[in-house]
């Protein structure tokens, strides 16, 4: 799904990410992990293009076989890859139904749009006035996730970033989050950026990755995750 070669990415004239060479599958979830620093919100930003962060000029990004190290970060959006922020935005003004209907003009009929919406609020437990509103307005940390989750599904992407969706919600949104996910991996890449294995009690990883200062350190499977949070990083095998 998404091949990175040699991909080295600084913010300024700080290198934060150092000559990774990776290869995404489709139908698999990852679960990326590491201390604070150490680049996985770069890594996340990087690879859906934005503008804050150069690549080195032998980077190379491929999606599907395609080169899109050049392109901008909304042509990346439309070939299907999607990050969810740590800290979704608010936009007062314009609710979820108004943002993907600008989002999807032309390829998803408005009608079709509001339908999904309510099927996928009632999936993820999400209250009619939150969709109602203005996007997260009001909104708990859980409430925005579960918004972020439900703007993914429609949107439909190929390859999902999800940069600490299981930051800041308590046990039952996490629950319908990671029960959602689950249903929902299937002919998709998924990417979960966490500190915690709470959201992998729902989805399980093919992968666990570790990056420290910048470079993937280690690769495992699950089990890598409790050693990680017996042992800390410093002392993993």
């Amino acid at each position: 799904m998404i091949t990175l070669k040699n991909f080295t990415v600084k913010a300024g004239e700080k290198i934060i990410l150092k000559n990774i060479n990776y290869a995404f599958e489709k139908n698999k979830v990852y679960c990326l992990m590491g201390p604070n620093g150490s680049g996985k919100s770069t890594f996340a930003y990087a690879i859906s293009g934005h503008p804050g962060y150069e690549l080195d000029e032998k980077s190379k990004i491929y999606f599907e076989k395609q080169d899109i190290t050049d392109l901008s970060s909304d042509k990346r959006a439309k070939k299907g890859i999607f990050l969810s922020f740590q800290t979704p935005l608010s936009l007062n003004g314009v609710n979820v139904f108004q943002l993907l209907r600008l989002a999807l003009s032309g390829t998803k009929d408005p009608l079709k749009i509001k339908k999904e919406i309510e099927i996928f609020a009632k999936k993820l437990n999400i209250k009619k006035e939150l969709i109602e509103r203005s996007l997260n307005d009001g909104a708990s940390g859980g409430e925005k996730k579960k918004l972020e989750m439900l703007q993914a599904a429609i949107i439909n992407p190929k390859f999902l970033i999800l940069d600490e969706v299981d930051t800041g919600v308590d046990v039952d949104a996490l629950r319908s989050i990671g029960r959602f996910l689950d249903e929902f991996k299937k002919e998709k890449t998924i990417v979960l950026i966490t500190h915690y294995s709470r959201i992998l009690k729902y989805i399980n990883p093919d992968k666990v990755l570790v990056i420290i200062d910048g470079k993937i350190q280690k690769e495992g499977t699950k089990e890598l995750v409790k050693e990680i949070e017996d042992k800390g990083y410093g002392k993993t095998s």
